[in-house]
């Protein structure tokens, strides 16, 4: 088996592939203060829960944008799984090509993202990944990665709204069923939920009138709150939540690792 890490700046997702199944995943906060025993004990429980033991575990992949976690968790699979885990870097011997301006900069997520869409759709894509903040990535059928947009995150843009605002509650965010809201949640759900769905019609629209090869490129969307947003969208033609997840399995595979 192998264990697959996404480290973001808000939360850690974690997968266990069976050959090239997804058995398993979680999603745990990303938090600096954890020890690396505090991380061995979180996948420990990951695994048990699953049915599986650490044994069983052959090999392990991870792609970070936190610096401050990266290595902790790295020594904590370490002592869970007694071998360290494969770091993916915008440097790693990958078939993409960075075509940006400084690709050492570009982010281990958009490594996999890139590596995942050219292999799973074989065609110019957009994916668009929904995390602490909401990127672009510009992706050719053949795996240039073109560069991109980074926005704000939906969550973030929620949680400053009711930071800044003190009469504005903390709201769940689930797709409402309406634009004018009768209730301040209500409100607040529109606003952020509709003004994340027009914000990314409106960013692809501008990506497609600059897009630099004759073919549309369609529009896939990944991460934590990809579903209820890509509802709401009229640009996003498929929903891919584990997106990340299977790039590192195929970049696992490139990279020379079995499992």
């Amino acid at each position: 088996m192998l264990l697959a890490v996404d480290v973001g700046n808000t939360e850690v997702t974690v997968g266990l592939f069976v050959g090239e199944r997804l058995n398993g995943h979680w999603r745990v906060t990303t938090g600096t203060h954890r020890t690396p025993d505090e991380w061995a004990t979180l996948l420990t429980s990951f695994l048990s829960h699953a049915g599986h033991s650490t044994h069983e575990v052959r090999a392990a992949i991870q792609a970070s944008v936190a610096p401050a976690v990266t290595e902790v968790l790295a020594h904590g699979i370490q002592t869970t799984l007694g071998f360290a885990p494969t770091q993916v870097t915008a440097d790693s011997s990958l078939p993409i090509v960075l075509d940006v301006e400084e690709p050492h900069t570009v982010g281990a997520d958009r490594v996999v993202n890139t590596l995942a869409a050219a292999e799973l759709y074989k065609r110019d894509t957009i994916v668009v990944d929904f995390g602490t903040a909401t990127t672009f990535d510009c992706i050719t059928a053949d795996g240039v990665f073109l560069g991109g947009v980074i926005a704000p995150g939906i969550e973030t843009a929620a949680e400053n709204l009711s930071r800044r605002a003190a009469k504005l509650p903390a709201t769940e965010l689930v797709p409402p069923s309406r634009v004018i809201g009768r209730r301040t949640e209500e409100c607040i759900r529109a606003g952020v939920l509709f003004g994340a769905a027009d914000a990314v019609d409106g960013i692809v629209a501008r990506i497609r009138a600059e897009w630099p090869r004759p073919e549309a490129p369609h529009v896939v969307a990944t991460g934590g709150l990809a579903e209820p947003v890509a509802g709401l969208c009229k640009t996003v033609s498929l929903v891919e939540p584990g997106l990340t997840l299977i790039g590192l399995r195929i970049a696992a595979r490139h990279l020379g690792l079995t499992w």
